[in-house]
């Protein structure tokens, strides 16, 4: 169960873990939501004709309702002579003997099992029931663990639309603000003056194309290729070979003895090479960035991202206020215990050098 990072998936998990382990005919598991229904509920030993067949969820009545109020074991040698069954819909396969135990995190209730129909005469046991809590203890551990990475997903893709709105906002907004102005420039311009309308026709391309190549890299930061699936090399290749294609500078990637990293040193090295390239391609006119990637002895890997544009002075940067991605990238670097360094000078170019730990 703790394998798996998906809500849905640690779900079923449990439920199919819970009725094999129980040797029961059905099984299912409830998370309760805030409205007397169930978030989700997921039922395994029925086919998925049967479960449309049933109908809608059910609601938080009867012995489920117990179960998660009173957060304590239900074991019933047949659930429908308990006071307090209420039904279920025609549809619905006939249960018998029933096991019932709360999934508890801390105080609170966040889910039960269910299951139904003991395999053998003796109906469930006490030896079931014990099984029956140890698995919900684990299922706990499990699904709090899943909603975790996933609340955490959640926040970093936050991050993210938040990074590309500003980077529309500060690139591709201002370059069609600047391609509309020209173009009513040039509008007003057609009749009176022919040869400067032409002009600004011709800025209109220019601003165009650049407003295209603009977007073009953004969206190339918002979708890079995965990593779990590719690694870092294909990724980071990937993206430098598209960002060759849509930047008039001569974007490049050598590789020499990179090991598997991390995840977390994975994405942390492909992040500051995004920033890199960024600042080199939208801020420092250069005409050709070199990014490089080498193993080291002790199984990191250094990141070399070199331009040859038009430099800065990281002190007056810092006394103006302004960051170029500095801060973020350093916090980048802190995160998985590796060290950036920033080299750079007006008219210099610039050299971005990271060096990550291995794993």
């Amino acid at each position: 169960m703790s394998r798996h990072l998906e809500v849905r998936e640690v779900l079923r998990r449990i439920t199919a873990s819970a009725r094999s382990l129980l040797d029961a005919e059905y099984a299912a598991l409830g998370v309760p939501d805030d409205h007397g229904g169930f978030a989700q509920f997921v039922v395994d030993g029925v086919s998925d004709a049967q479960w449309r067949t049933i109908g809608p969820l059910p609601r938080q009545h009867g012995v489920l309702a117990a179960m998660l109020r009173e957060a304590a074991p239900q074991r019933l040698a047949d659930v429908r002579r308990d006071p307090r069954f209420e039904g279920w819909p025609a549809a619905h396969p006939e249960m018998t003997d029933f096991l019932g135990v709360p999934i508890v995190d801390g105080d609170e209730t966040i889910g039960a099992i269910f299951l139904a129909n003991k395999r053998g005469p003796a109906g469930f046991t006490d030896h079931d029931e014990e099984l029956a809590r140890i698995l919900a203890a684990h299922a706990a551990l499990a699904l709090t663990n899943a909603r975790l990475y996933e609340r955490s997903r959640e926040l970093t893709l936050s991050g993210e639309r938040a990074r590309i709105a500003h980077e529309l906002h500060d690139a591709v907004s201002q370059k069609l603000f600047s391609l509309r102005l020209t173009a009513q420039a040039a509008t007003a311009l057609l009749d009176r003056d022919p040869a400067r309308a032409r002009s600004e026709l011709a800025e209109v391309s220019r601003l165009a194309a650049e407003a295209a190549d603009e977007l073009r890299a953004v969206v190339v930061e918002l979708r890079p290729a995965a990593l779990d699936e590719d690694g870092l090399l294909p990724t980071l290749a990937s993206q430098v070979e598209v960002l060759n294609r849509a930047h008039s500078a001569r974007v490049s990637f050598t590789a020499d003895g990179v090991r598997a990293l991390p995840a977390a040193h994975e994405e942390a090295v492909l992040r500051v090479a995004q920033e890199a390239l960024h600042n080199a391609l939208r801020h420092a006119q250069a005409a050709s960035v070199a990014v490089e990637l080498r193993g080291t002895a002790a199984r990191g890997a250094v990141l070399r991202v070199v331009d040859d544009g038009c430099g800065f002075d990281p002190a007056a940067v810092r006394r103006a206020g302004r960051h170029l991605g500095l801060v973020s990238m350093r916090d980048r670097a802190a995160g998985v215990s590796g060290a950036l360094t920033v080299e750079s000078a007006p008219g210099k170019g610039t050299v971005v050098e990271m060096e990550v730990p291995g794993g």
